[in-house]
């Protein structure tokens, strides 16, 4: 990263949609947490399911997949997908996942400008909500998402179909 990242805020950052070349930075931010390294698998060659989910996700034209880029590097991802609802008279949805930033990074306002683009991104594509989960642990996570006036307005329930046993 530049010498002087620490003024990253002033730095101009650069969105885009992710490529193939961008997979290995993008799984090593998901595995450089307590609870990513505890699912992903950051190794060189990564594994081969990480580019089939990659390539998924770059055919379907409701996925986007996005980096963004502080002086030319990647800085940080989020996933973005796009639900048509039958509910709230047919209305569509953003579904926001996936949100890291380099952890060298954190703290600048790369994730605030990540998320922000993610919400204008969503009005683009005629969206009438934005949502997203969380796991309860993150607590500064959750918190920032509320400061950008995300409500913790529904209990979220998930069940592990690859649970080992």
């Amino acid at each position: 990263m530049a010498a002087n990242i620490k003024d990253a805020l002033t730095m101009p950052i650069e969105f885009r949609a992710a490529t193939r070349d961008d997979v290995p930075e993008i799984v090593r931010m998901l595995a450089d947490d307590q609870l990513g390294a505890t699912r992903e698998d950051y190794r060189a060659p990564l594994p081969d399911d990480y580019y089939a989910a990659f390539d998924a996700i770059e055919r379907d034209p409701n996925n986007e997949l996005i980096v963004c880029l502080v002086d030319g590097k990647v800085a940080g991802v989020l996933q973005l997908t796009f639900i048509p609802y039958i509910s709230h008279r047919g209305s569509w949805r953003a579904l926001v996942e996936g949100v890291r930033v380099d952890a060298s990074l954190r703290s600048q306002g790369i994730g605030r400008q990540l998320v922000t683009w993610a919400i204008d991104r969503a009005r683009q594509r005629g969206c009438g909500m934005i949502q997203l989960t969380s796991n309860k642990s993150r607590t500064d996570a959750i918190r920032f998402y509320e400061s950008l006036g995300f409500v913790a307005s529904h209990q979220g329930l998930k069940l592990d179909l690859q649970r080992r046993e």
